[in-house]
């Protein structure tokens, strides 16, 4: 039995708080999957170009992750937090003009900025849920809070399913299945602009309005220290040595970057996948949302089975399970294809946290702002990949094959990579 509880205490209430964190970046990262597939159609642009969203979404992460660690050190957690949520709100609130002026690059600016908040919060938060309470379950408190990171998914996922996608005039289709908007008349063409781009900008301003109340309820708030807090950070130069000694945590890095371009690009890509059976964006989505249950229920179950099961060792299996669902998404055409696509995502459950909680698990607690700094610039994977996927899905067919499907040996490659690290991680343990 565990000495100490997952959370003590005098630490529960402050995180409660920054578990709250969770579901709001998870809400952005999801309610943005869709949008790509969204623009694809309403701007009229190739699938490569329109995943160029995914692009500037996480490309904020990756420019801002290290001045977010930097300034967390100079500052403290509490700080970090505000200023990510003022950043997040302000990206938020860009889509009003972007809207306005119907530019799709002022609408990946604002998703550009956005995540300049989101690597904020996820820099701060993530060490943050670490350092309340015992190192030894510390990957398993991390786990919990990240628990209700899907749970903001799955309402950003809903409100593009049930309030965005089926508004959309854009995709309309004829009798066949067909989307029509291509064919009409500019005239045509330019009012379903209007309409449909003011209802893509609707949630964020929504979703801008609620950060800016978290915002208030967190300056008003007086947060406990920890000793994490109350430890000196040593200089960059230093943590940056510590860091590249450190096997597991280098390797952790690495695989982190590999499993969030497989997350993005399932995600992401589920609609076009879908789209190639004849299913329209609003009925694909419910797909997506089924995926992201899953996704809820395997984190839960995942953060239940650690307290019996080496966290390494259940890496292992889930990447094992995640690369044989990606495998049938490939190989399969139809709807058990899809299904293993969905089934991805209960297998991707506790990868993130878990990656994030092992790689730091062995970094001194001096290190550790920096350290959550590289793992947040990780998040780059998920810029990176989807253009590279919308690049395959554009040929049509590869070898006879439907190149949507096709598309995903990169997040099979990924899962892989993700594996590995958990076998060499494993056996780092056991040498020691």
């Amino acid at each position: 039995m565990e000495k100490k509880p997952l959370v003590e205490r005098k630490y529960l209430f402050t995180f409660i708080l920054v578990t709250t964190l969770f579901a709001l970046w998870g809400f952005a990262n999801d309610i943005t999957n869709p949008m790509v597939a969204a623009f694809q159609t309403v701007m009229e642009l190739s699938a490569a170009k329109a995943s160029l969203v995914q692009f500037a979404f996480y490309g904020g992460y990756a420019t801002m992750a290290i001045p977010a660690a930097l300034f967390i050190r100079r500052h403290s957690y509490k700080s970090g937090i505000i200023l990510g949520l003022a950043l997040y709100a302000v990206g938020a609130f860009l889509f009003i003009p972007a809207a306005q002026f119907q530019q799709f690059s002022f609408f990946c600016l604002s998703l550009y900025i956005l995540t300049f908040g989101l690597a904020f919060l996820e820099t701060t938060a993530n060490p943050f849920i670490l350092s309340l309470g015992t190192k030894e379950n510390s990957t398993r408190r991390l786990n919990m809070a990240q628990s209700f990171n899907p749970v903001g998914s799955l309402l950003g996922m809903s409100v593009a399913s049930f309030v965005v996608l089926p508004q959309l005039l854009s995709d309309r289709r004829d009798a066949l299945g067909n989307i029509v908007f291509p064919t009409l008349p500019e005239a045509e063409k330019a009012a379903i602009r209007v309409h449909d781009l003011s209802v893509i900008r609707n949630p964020y301003v929504m979703i801008g309005l609620v950060v800016v109340a978290v915002l208030v309820v967190m300056a008003l708030t007086k947060v406990p220290a920890t000793e994490a807090s109350s430890d000196r950070p040593a200089s960059t130069r230093r943590s940056l040595s510590n860091l590249w000694k450190n096997k597991v945590y280098r390797e952790g890095a690495l695989a982190q970057m590999f499993y969030v371009a497989a997350q993005i690009m399932t995600w992401t890509f589920i609609i076009q996948y879908a789209d190639n059976l004849g299913i329209n964006k609003a009925r694909a989505q419910t797909y997506n949302i089924i995926a992201m249950g899953l996704f809820l229920c395997g984190r839960f179950i995942a953060t239940a089975l650690m307290k019996y099961v080496d966290s390494r060792k259940l890496l292992a299996v889930f990447a094992v399970g995640a690369s044989l669902c990606a495998a049938g998404a490939i190989l399969i055409v139809g709807m058990p294809g899809l299904y293993c696509l969905m089934g991805i995502s209960a297998f991707m459950s506790l990868m993130f946290p878990t990656i994030y909680g092992i790689a730091l698990e062995n970094v001194d607690r001096q290190d550790a702002s920096l350290g959550a700094a590289f793992l947040v610039e990780a998040i780059v994977g998920g810029a990176i990949m989807p253009p590279l996927q919308g690049a395959i899905i554009d040929l049509g067919t590869v070898w006879g094959h439907p190149a949507v499907n096709v598309s995903f040996i990169l997040p099979l490659v990924c899962f892989l990579v993700v594996l590995a690290y958990a076998l060499r991680a494993r056996k780092a343990v056991s040498l020691q």
